[in-house]
């Protein structure tokens, strides 16, 4: 059965854990938010051998993203490692498979946000996360980044912009995410379960 409660759908990519180590930050910090929950999803790998099948469950970590989750969902965290300054191939291609929802508006006046992570300090983690908005703001979505409220943008050593949670993994993609950069992914998870409480009750008030 499933539940009435409201729901953030925290969506994401990740090949070496790091993304989907942000994921569960930033799901902790949409749960400590009274009345919402998340709901961590991810999307299979795509690979150029047309005759590889992904198996229907990941043997491991979260479940297979359903359109239905993204319909039903009150807000959307987006998480890609950087390929090239750009959200990775696997998640592209969902978003690219989301035109129903767009032609009926069921994404409009719902709260977003973005998180990556990247191998160098310069590896164009604000680039992408600029680029993993604009499918976002096709479908209406109202975008949220990171205030310099949070102190932990000011001084942070690595990972953390205005336009999303970051993270440096390093050359080997063996860097955990340290207290700051989890602190940025707490605290957007945080803003967003506020805003999609908020925006739920001002879509209710008009109906």
């Amino acid at each position: 059965m499933m539940s009435d409660t409201p729901y953030v759908l925290v969506l994401y990519y990740s090949r070496s854990g790091a993304t989907a180590e942000m994921a569960r930050q930033m799901a902790a910090g949409i749960e400590s938010i009274a009345g919402i929950e998340a709901r961590l999803r991810t999307v299979p790998p795509v690979s150029p051998t047309c005759e590889a099948v992904a198996p229907d469950i990941p043997e491991e970590g979260a479940v297979y993203v359903e359109l239905d989750d993204l319909r039903n969902c009150s807000a959307l965290a987006l998480g890609s490692p950087t390929r090239f300054g750009n959200m990775a191939a696997p998640l592209k291609y969902f978003l690219d498979t989301t035109s129903s929802l767009w032609m009926n508006g069921a994404l409009v006046d719902k709260p977003a946000c973005a998180f990556t992570s990247t191998s160098s300090l310069h590896g164009g983690q604000e680039s992408t996360l600029l680029t993993m908005l604009v499918p976002l703001l096709h479908h209406g979505m109202v975008y949220a980044g990171i205030p310099y409220s949070e102190t932990a943008l000011l001084s942070t050593q690595a990972g953390g912009t205005p336009y999303g949670a970051s993270h440096l993994a390093g050359a080997r993609s063996d860097r955990p995410v340290d207290e700051q950069e989890r602190a940025l992914c707490v605290a957007q998870g945080k803003r967003l379960a506020k805003l999609a409480l908020a925006l739920n009750n001002m879509r209710r008030e008009a109906l």
